[in-house]
This record gives C-alpha cells, sequence and structure tokens, in this order.
C-alpha cells in the first residue's frame, strides 16, 4: 500500500513539473510582451502601446509569485527565482520610466537612461534564469518518470503472484502514467513551437521598429536643425498662451522661453502699432487674435520694453493649430525683427528728403541768379550814374548790398542743392587743413584753442580746394557758437575704409578707402532731435539773426557732390565731431577695401552700456554675430542694479558718455571696486585724440572710436578679452 501511495505522489509530481514549466513558459511570454509594448510606444508613442505594456505588467508580479509557490519545494530554484524576480521587476521599471520620458519628451533623460544601457543587460539575466529554471524542471520531470517506472515495476512484482486485482491496478497507474507522459510532451513541443514562433515575431518586429525608429530620428534631427537656426522667432503656445516650444532666436529677440506665459510677459512692455504712437490693446495683441481662430501675415507693432531695452520693430505672422473636433487648442507665432531695415528705410527717407529739398532749392536758386544778374547789373549802373546825386547813390549802394548778400545765400543753397560749379584736384590734406588752421585763429578768437592731429604720410584727396575751406570754416564757426565760455576745436586727418556692414547701416555710402576729416569741439552738443535735422536749410538753434540755417547745408552738399559721407556723432552737455568722410585723390595708393581680415569672435559674455537704443541694438547684434552672449543697459545706474544681482560678464564694453550722472570712465571704477580684475574697453563718438585731451581717459585705456567696422569691433574685443 505505501508503494502505492509512493506511485500516486510520483503521478502527481509529474504533472506539477509539467504545470511549473507552463508557467515558466508563460512568465517567459509575458516579459517579451512587455518589452514589445515599451518598444512600440517609444517609437510610435501610440496608446494602444502603452495601454498593452500596462495591462502586462500588472500580470508579471502575480506570475512570479504563483511560480515561487510551485517550486517552494527545491530551495536552489527559490533562491533562483528570487534572484530573477527583482531582475525583472527593475527591467519593467525601466521600460516604464523609458515611456514616462518619452511621453513628457524629456531629451535628456531619454540620453542618461539609453547611456546606462541596464534594460537589455537585465532581460537577457532574467531570460538566462527561466531558461535554467526550465532546464531543471525537465531534469526533476525525468527524474520523477523514472522514478515512477521503478515504483511500478516493483509493485507489479511484489503483486503478480497475490492478486490479478493489483495486477490491473498496476496496469493502471502505468497507463496513467503514460498518458502524463504523453501529454506532457505534448505539452512541451506544443511550449516550444510558441516559443520559437513569438521569438521570431519579436525579432521581426523589432527590426521593423528599429528601422522606424532610425528613420524617425533623422526626420526629427533634421526639423529640429532647420528650427533652431531660423534667424525669426518662432513660438508655439497652447490655448491658454503658455509657450509650450521656442527656437534659440526667440530666445535671444523676445526673451520668451518655453514654460513662461505671453500674457504675463504683456505686463514687461508698452506695445504699439507700427505707426509708434498709438497703443495696441490688450485684444489687438497677436496673440489674443490667433487665439480667436485668426490667420494673419506680416503684423506691424513696436515693443518699448519697461527694462529700458531698446525698441523692437517687429513683423508678426500667426497661424491657429486646430484640434480633431476643429476647435483651436494653440497657435504658432513666427516674429521678424525690423528694427534694422527701419532704421535704414528712416536714413533713406531722410536723405530723400534732403535730395527733394535740394532739387526744389537748387531750381529756386537757378531762378534768383537770373533775376539777381538784371538787379546787380541794373544798381551798379544806377551807383555809378547817381555820383551827382549822393543820397539817391547811398540808396542804390543799399540796393546793391542787399543784391550781393542774397547772392551769397543763393550760393548757400547751390551748394546744398550739390549745384555749384567745383573745380577739383588732388589735394594734400595735411597742408590744406595746416594753413586753413592758421586762418581759423584770428577768426575765432583767443577763447577757442585750436588743435590739429595730423596721419603721417601723404594723403591726397580729390576735392575743391575753395569748398573745402568754406566747408570747414562754416563748421569752425559753429563749433566756437557752440563754445559760447571757450574751449577747444580739434581738426584730425586719418584713412579710413568705410566695409560692406557700415554701408548697410548707412544706406547712402559707398563701402571702400577714403580720407577722414574731423572736427570736434567741447561745446554744448546736439539733441538725437537736431542731429536729424541739422543739414536740412534754414534750420538753426541759433537766435534769430545770428545764423541763416545754411552752413551745414552747405557742407552737407560739398561732401555729396564730391562723392563722400558726412557723419555728426554729438552727446548733449559735452561737444560734437563732424566727420567728412572724402574720396582719396587719383593715381594715390588706396587703401586695400576689398578684402577685410575674416572677423574672429568668442563665446564670452559682453556687457555693453550704450544710451543710444539704435546703436546698442547695433553692437548686440553684431557681438551675437560673433558668438558672443550679451548683456545690455542703456546707462551706469541699470548697469550697477545688473551687477548687484550677480550678472556674469566677461568684458565692460561702455559708452565714455553716458546719462545719469556717472560717466562711463566712473562706471568702470565701480565695477572694478564690485568686480576685481574685471576687463574695459571704452567706445566714444568723439575721435581718439579729443577724448583724451579732454581728459575723459588716461593713457593706456583701450578705446573703440566710433563709427567703427564689424572687423575693428571684433578685434578690440579680442584684445580686450586677453
Amino acid at each position: 500500500m505505501a508503494l502505492d501511495v509512493k506511485s500516486r505522489s510520483d503521478a502527481a509530481w509529474v504533472n506539477h513539473t509539467v504545470q511549473v514549466q507552463k508557467k515558466i513558459s508563460d512568465l517567459r511570454v509575458l516579459l517579451r510582451r512587455a518589452e514589445s509594448a515599451a518598444r512600440g510606444y517609444e517609437l510610435y508613442r501610440t496608446p494602444g502601446f502603452s495601454d498593452e505594456f500596462q495591462a502586462v505588467h500588472a500580470r508579471i508580479a502575480p506570475a512570479l509569485a504563483d511560480l515561487k509557490r510551485d517550486v517552494r519545494d527545491s530551495p536552489d530554484q527559490v533562491a533562483l527565482l528570487e534572484g530573477t524576480e527583482p531582475l525583472a521587476l527593475r527591467r519593467m521599471e525601466i521600460a516604464a520610466t523609458a515611456m514616462r520620458l518619452r511621453a513628457e519628451n524629456d531629451q535628456a533623460g531619454i540620453a542618461a537612461l539609453n547611456s546606462r544601457a541596464e534594460g537589455r543587460g537585465l532581460m537577457d539575466t532574467v531570460m538566462a534564469n527561466l531558461d535554467h529554471l526550465s532546464a531543471e524542471e525537465e531534469r526533476l520531470l525525468a527524474e520523477r518518470s523514472r522514478d515512477s517506472r521503478r515504483t511500478g515495476i516493483a509493485l507489479l512484482g511484489i503483486d503478480v503472484a497475490g492478486a490479478v486485482l493489483i495486477l490491473l491496478l498496476v496496469a493502471l497507474v502505468m497507463r496513467e502514467s503514460r498518458r502524463a507522459t504523453g501529454e506532457l510532451q505534448s505539452s512541451l513541443e506544443q511550449t516550444q513551437a510558441a516559443k520559437t514562433a513569438l521569438e521570431a515575431a519579436v525579432a521581426e518586429r523589432t527590426e521593423h521598429l528599429v528601422t522606424a525608429h532610425d528613420e524617425l530620428r533623422l526626420s526629427v534631427n533634421v526639423l529640429q536643425s532647420t528650427f533652431r537656426s531660423m534667424a525669426e522667432a518662432v513660438l508655439v503656445i497652447d490655448d491658454e498662451g503658455n509657450v509650450l516650444l521656442s527656437n534659440p532666436a526667440a530666445e535671444r529677440m523676445l526673451l520668451h522661453r518655453a514654460g513662461m506665459n505671453l500674457n504675463n510677459l504683456r505686463a514687461l512692455s508698452d506695445v504699439f502699432h507700427g505707426d509708434g504712437v498709438t497703443p495696441l490693446e490688450a485684444d489687438e495683441l497677436p496673440s489674443t487674435r490667433v487665439l480667436r481662430g485668426e490667420q494673419f501675415e506680416e503684423l506691424e507693432m513696436i515693443v518699448r520694453p519697461h527694462s529700458g531695452d531698446p525698441p523692437r520693430h517687429l513683423m508678426i505672422s500667426g497661424r491657429p493649430m486646430r484640434d480633431g473636433q476643429g476647435d483651436v487648442s494653440g497657435a504658432v507665432l513666427v516674429y521678424h525683427d525690423a528694427t534694422t531695415s527701419r532704421e535704414t528705410e528712416r536714413q533713406l527717407h531722410q536723405s530723400q528728403k534732403l535730395d527733394a529739398i535740394g532739387k526744389l532749392t537748387g531750381g529756386v536758386a537757378h531762378d534768383f541768379n537770373n533775376m539777381l544778374t538784371v538787379i546787380s547789373g541794373n544798381t551798379e549802373t544806377l551807383v555809378e550814374s547817381l555820383k551827382d546825386q549822393p543820397e539817391l547813390q547811398r540808396t542804390a549802394r543799399l540796393i546793391d548790398d542787399a543784391a550781393e548778400r542774397c547772392a551769397e545765400l543763393i550760393q548757400h543753397l547751390l551748394a546744398f542743392a550739390r549745384r555749384q560749379p567745383l573745380e577739383p584736384r588732388n589735394v594734400e590734406i595735411n597742408a590744406a587743413i595746416a594753413d586753413i588752421a592758421k586762418l581759423l585763429r584770428p577768426t575765432l578768437g583767443e577763447q577757442i584753442q585750436i588743435e590739429t592731429v595730423l596721419e603721417q604720410g601723404p594723403m591726397t584727396t580729390h576735392i575743391d580746394p575753395s569748398r573745402l575751406t568754406n566747408a570747414v570754416l562754416n563748421m569752425a564757426i559753429n563749433a566756437r557758437d557752440a563754445m559760447p565760455n571757450g574751449g577747444k576745436l580739434l581738426l584730425e586727418t586719418h584713412r579710413v575704409v568705410l566695409d560692406e556692414a557700415y554701408a548697410q547701416a548707412n544706406a547712402d555710402v559707398t563701402p571702400g578707402p577714403y580720407i577722414m576729416l574731423a572736427v570736434s569741439d567741447t561745446g554744448t552738443g546736439m539733441s538725437v532731435e537736431t542731429q536729424h535735422k541739422a543739414f536740412e536749410p534754414f534750420f538753426t538753434t541759433k537766435e534769430v539773426g545770428k545764423g541763416s540755417g545754411l552752413g551745414l547745408s552747405m557742407v552737407y552738399g560739398f561732401v555729396k557732390q564730391s562723392g563722400g559721407h558726412i557723419k555728426i556723432y554729438s552727446e548733449e552737455g559735452h561737444g560734437t565731431t563732424i566727420k567728412l568722410y572724402l574720396p582719396p585723390g587719383e593715381g594715390t595708393a588706396e587703401v586695400a577695401a576689398s578684402i577685410a581680415p575674416q572677423a574672429e569672435g568668442g563665446a564670452e559674455t559682453i556687457f555693453v552700456v550704450e544710451d543710444d537704443p539704435l546703436v546698442r541694438n547695433f553692437v548686440t547684434t553684431q557681438l551675437q554675430s560673433l558668438g558672443y552672449k550679451t548683456v545690455a543697459a542703456p546707462d551706469a545706474k541699470s548697469a550697477l542694479e545688473l551687477i548687484e544681482a550677480g550678472q556674469k560678464f566677461d568684458l565692460l564694453f561702455t559708452d565714455v558718455v553716458i546719462p545719469g550722472g556717472m560717466s562711463g570712465r566712473e562706471l568702470a571704477e565701480e565695477v572694478a571696486r564690485r568686480r576685481p580684475g574685471a576687463r574695459v574697453l571704452y567706445t566714444s563718438g568723439y575721435t581718439d585724440n579729443a577724448i583724451i585731451h579732454q581728459g575723459k581717459l588716461d593713457d593706456g585705456v583701450m578705446l573703440l572710436t566710433k563709427p567703427y567696422r564689424r572687423n575693428q569691433l571684433a578685434e578690440m574685443i579680442r584684445k580686450a578679452l586677453g
């Protein structure tokens, strides 16, 4: 009877082993399904893959627990399974984490997770352990089958002599044992076939997913590169105005980046229509309009930040994004910075206005000259014929004097209109300026100190020398009138080259070599508005009777008619520099201008302090094009507030004369106290010697004079950075 019990026990263990093998196979299938679903979601981000993963994931832990209960009779298998369980659960945790990071589009997290390459090794270990467990079960099955057969034979030998019933029972047990063995073998074959088919399907599917993933990654890289390299600022927002996506241009141009809300940013600036005067109402803002479903192109507006940064002239295009039901779910806004082009248009408009005024005044002057010819000729005859009538002769002389003054006025108008007859020739500029300086000393008086700084070597320019003398005399008289208590007048000459970058910022300039003549004073200076109108005929800031308003107009016409360029640099309360860029003389060695050395940039942070918003915007744009990061402030107070807040920088690039009661030199000294060892580069619209002789800078301090070329800016920045 004991043998009978043992036989039944052996049969039960055989069935138990079959069940364990089936559960091992089921667990292996669950792990493969979970891994396949995770890979599918990583490539396509389809919710179906996520749902499949969650469903399979939930079944793995119970399956492991159930398998542990079934093998509890074998300590080795329990130990192996307990070592396998945390590995399998960790592999599922890694897959779940990867899916979560992919859903959040956390590229940095995904890259960090992939760099560890932990998941594949865990899965290989888990599968190896399961294979080992399966092999152990197969060994137990074979052993228990042999035990069962031995027990049957023993029972048969013992009972054969005793009772036929026992023989029949043994036969029945053996038949049951064979049937169980057959079922086990069939089950094993089916499991192996299913395993082989599943592995083939997983391999094929994995290959397709890897290929699709590579193609998708290539497409994403192309789109990201295009998006990040665009010069226009691009914002993608949701239906509440939150910035979902922004490119580097948006962060530079608008200071907007992902996570910000456009409604909150609205409070940081004043926004106007394209005229710069009419405020843009809240319901007229681009973000508001596009989220209402409107589609627009090149909406023009001007943004004036409260921080003091330069205003920006923007052109905006907007497109709403819609969901499956057609409702607005967000929008795409594209911003084009038209600040520089609008300033170029303003300069061009000013030049065209002066040209139009010149044509008008030239025509009027021509007609006046015809009439003055008649009047002057007849009054001269009349004066001669009235010798015997002194009273009438004095009256005739008054008429003649008035006609002479009208003739001088007409000559000024013709000079502005560029219609005066010129007799240009090659003039040695240094000798001419030295002679003019001698003539100016008695004209200006002793209270005006006259200095000349002339570049060494021969310098010839192709101009009318008499008109040059008149132009310098007019500028000197204006300088004297701007220094009622005395001051200094500085005349300078230099060889210069105006490059393409300067020509783009000044519409009427032709790139190339020039002879530069600078006239600087230490007078009252000009406002920006005055500088814009200074060349207009009859415009003057002097008292009535003290100026005709044609002095600078004549200089402007002379320079333009000679093929040159004129530029005013002025600071109210500090003085003015007028630079004449004259054409070089024919037949002389000219400065090479066509090939400029490649500008060298860097990655440091440059702190720009400049009160002129157009210059500040121009400088920061040039520095950014050279690769530098920039921080900008309009005055010393704003700059010190940023430094006090912990703003980091590698070089302070400041104008010498800035508003707010603190000069650029004083700002640099204050920065040095707070940031010992800070590097400083100065800039100014004045010429070098005017600044130095006024005591604005000490010897050895680095100065970059305006205007400057892009290569000069790059060279001085690198030199200042050491």
